[in-house]
C-alpha cells in the first residue's frame, strides 16, 4: 500500500466524501436504491449508532476510499461489510486491500463470529478482493438490492 495512505475512522466532517465516493460507483455501474440513500445520507444514525462502523482511506488528507461495517439483525451473520469504495484516481494502490484489514480487525475487536456481503459479479476487482480476503460465496438470502447477485460470507472468530 502507498506509504502516504492513512486508515482512519469516519467523523462526520467527512460524511459528505463517504457519500459521495459511493453514488459515483454506484451510479457508474447501476442505480442509487432506497437502501443506498438511508445509509449514505444519515451514516451515524444508520450504520455508526446501530453498532457499526465505518474506515476511511486517507491519501495526502484527501478522502479516496470507504469500507463500512453493518451491525446486522439476523441470527445467520453478526456484520455485513458494505459500501467499499476507492476512488478512480487512487485505484491500484492497495487501498481497498487496506480498508478490508481494518473492516475484519474491527469485527473481530466488536465480537463478531462472521461477515457477509452481497455485491454484484460486474464488480471484477471487488469479487477478487473479497476472494482475497477469505470470503466464500453462499446461497442467496433475502436482499434489499435490486443489484446484487451475489452474497459472499467469511468466519473470522
Amino acid at each position: 500500500m502507498n506509504t502516504n495512505v492513512s486508515i482512519i475512522d469516519f467523523d462526520s466532517s467527512y460524511r459528505s466524501d463517504f457519500k459521495a465516493l459511493n453514488v459515483a460507483w454506484i451510479q457508474k455501474y447501476f442505480k442509487m436504491e432506497d437502501a443506498d440513500y438511508k445509509a449514505l445520507v444519515h451514516p451515524e444514525e444508520n450504520i455508526i449508532q446501530k453498532g457499526g462502523y465505518i474506515a476511511l482511506a486517507l491519501l495526502e488528507n484527501e478522502v479516496v476510499g470507504t469500507c463500512a461495517l453493518l451491525k446486522m439483525e439476523s441470527d445467520l451473520f453478526d456484520y455485513e461489510l458494505a459500501k467499499m469504495s476507492v476512488s478512480p484516481s487512487a485505484q491500484g494502490l492497495g487501498i481497498g486491500q487496506a480498508l478490508g484489514k481494518r473492516i475484519l480487525e474491527k469485527a473481530k475487536e466488536l465480537g463478531a463470529k462472521n461477515i457477509f456481503l452481497e455485491s454484484n459479479t460486474v464488480l471484477e476487482s471487488a469479487i477478487h478482493l473479497y476472494k482475497k480476503m477469505g470470503f466464500r460465496e453462499i446461497d442467496h438470502i433475502e436482499t434489499p438490492y435490486e443489484r446484487c447477485n451475489i452474497q459472499m460470507c467469511i468466519d473470522i472468530g
